[in-house]
């Protein structure tokens, strides 16, 4: 039998555990202030072509950044522009590919294999609303959802707007950009893109989603999902149980995880009318306990029409790669 003094160690770990929990989900005011040690490193990419509308980038395994534009005004269906580039931590574009497969970009990732998904989130011409994948010199390895078609099942989707990856290859897709469907949730494929399940639904309430705008994995499959239109982040474990609801981010249009735990996310609309008491910037905090720790205003002639980034990746050195639709332009920020 267990010694008194065992079972009250037991019950005091148990205890603390518990607490440690708490503090974790615990959601607090927006923060606009904080330390920011970065600055803004100018004229870092040398591309074939200016950045069109721009929202979605990732960095890979080897630090090489991947963009996914919008190939201009008129967007990427009608025309032979190609919207995926890789470019080296060095600014010089090694790849530029996926011409005339798209409508329009919104998110990006790139899996362990070194394959990149695109997440086309509008129907134009045919196309969008699909998730295509590519191996890593651009050709088309499969296509998820049906072209140019919104819908309610699980062969096709509502405006997908991010994907990532698991820890054991599937992949996570985020739908309900904000279309009339009210459907928006977490879907889950294989690599091969065969569907496995579902979780989250439309609304307000405790581990719904109103706009999934973006998404990302921790080292424990936990999934960060940006709610934007609720103003939080909403985590999830693999099986889709809520862990967290934290709103001191801001309104999320961008989130991405690090390897060592730090979360950054991009908030491109904050005002007093969509979110009272935050302002647009990014911050920076640890998905260990939600505290936001860094905070990186937005540029001084940011406003509602010519917002800060919503994208956001950051590399293995710490460098921070900020997309800006309205700027056409991918922010870099290092230490």
């Amino acid at each position: 039998m267990r010694s008194a003094s065992t079972k009250i160690a037991l019950a005091l770990l148990a205890s603390a555990a518990m607490a440690a929990e708490a503090h974790a989900q615990a959601s607090y005011p927006c923060v606009n202030d904080g330390a920011n040690p970065y600055h803004l490193a100018g004229n870092w990419a040398q591309t074939p072509r200016p950045f069109g509308p721009v929202n979605a980038v990732t960095v890979d395994s080897r630090d090489n950044i991947w963009a996914f534009d919008r190939c201009g005004a008129q967007g990427c269906s009608a025309n032979n522009i190609a919207p995926i580039f890789e470019i080296g931590s060095n600014g010089k574009t090694m790849k530029n590919f996926g011409a005339g497969e798209f409508a329009s970009a919104h998110g990006i990732a790139v899996d362990k294999d070194g394959n990149v998904w695109g997440a086309d989130f509008q129907a134009k011409d045919g196309k969008g609303m699909q998730v295509i994948k590519f191996s890593a010199d651009g050709k088309v390895l499969l296509k998820l959802g049906k072209a140019g078609q919104a819908g309610m099942g699980n062969d096709e989707f509502n405006q997908p707007t991010g994907v990532a990856q698991l820890s054991n290859g599937d992949i996570v897709i985020i739908e309900g950009h904000g279309s009339k469907l009210n459907k928006s949730r977490v879907d889950i494929y294989n690599k091969d893109g065969k569907y496995l399940t579902s979780f989250a639904s439309h609304g307000t309430g405790d581990g719904q989603l109103t706009e999934p705008h973006a998404v990302a994995v921790d080292r424990q499959d936990h999934i960060y999902v940006a709610d934007r239109t609720s103003n939080r982040i909403n985590v999830y474990d693999r099986s889709g149980k809520l862990l967290a609801s934290w709103k001191q981010f801001g309104r999320p249009s961008g989130v991405f995880v690090d390897k060592n735990d730090m979360i950054y996310v991009a908030d491109s609309q904050s005002n007093d009318k969509t979110n009272p008491g935050c302002k647009m910037g990014i911050r920076i905090g640890s998905v260990k306990d939600g505290k936001v720790m860094y905070y990186i205003p937005p540029p001084a002639d940011a406003s509602d029409k010519l917002p800060p980034p919503e994208g956001i990746a950051v590399d293995s050195h710490g460098n921070i790669y900020a997309a800006a639709v309205q700027r056409q332009e991918i922010e870099k920020f290092v230490k």
